[in-house]
């Protein structure tokens, strides 16, 4: 099991935000939409991951203030990616290790994704259920 084979599911669509943006306009990016984080773009390049913990972190480093800094002054980085040939159980476990819950998927230094622990999981639990009915099947049918 693959990165791939998660974006084939779900898609290659990357919802992201450049670093010139304000915080501001990234909190209401990542409320409007109902995701955790973005990748930063600088052009086709991954320059950080803007998350809900940098919002949270800047407000208390410096209160509402940090809603007028610019998205790069206070994102992640540099952002750990993964690439497509990656396994589902590496990025899990490079995500556990690192305490991150994103990553963009990099292919030849372009960002063609961006995959969340959520997803990760999804997969692995829907493989689960699958090689788990097709055992049920076959002792049935025993």
């Amino acid at each position: 099991m693959t990165i791939a084979a998660i974006l084939g599911g779900k898609g290659h669509d990357v919802v992201s935000i450049a670093g010139d943006r304000s915080v501001a306009e990234a909190a209401a990016l990542l409320a409007a939409r109902r995701i955790g984080a973005v990748p930063v773009m600088d052009g086709d390049q991954v320059a950080g991951i803007f998350s809900e913990r940098d919002v949270i972190y800047g407000l208390e480093r410096e209160g509402a203030a940090v809603l007028e800094r610019r998205v790069r002054e206070v994102m992640t980085a540099p952002a750990l990616t993964v690439a497509p040939d990656e396994s589902v159980l590496g990025a899990l476990a490079l995500m556990t290790k690192r305490r991150v819950r994103h990553l963009p998927v990099v292919e030849r230094g372009r960002c063609i994704g961006f995959i969340s622990i959520g997803d990760l999981v999804k997969y692995r639990i829907e493989r689960i259920e699958a090689d788990a009915d097709a055992m049920r099947a076959y002792i049935q049918a025993v």
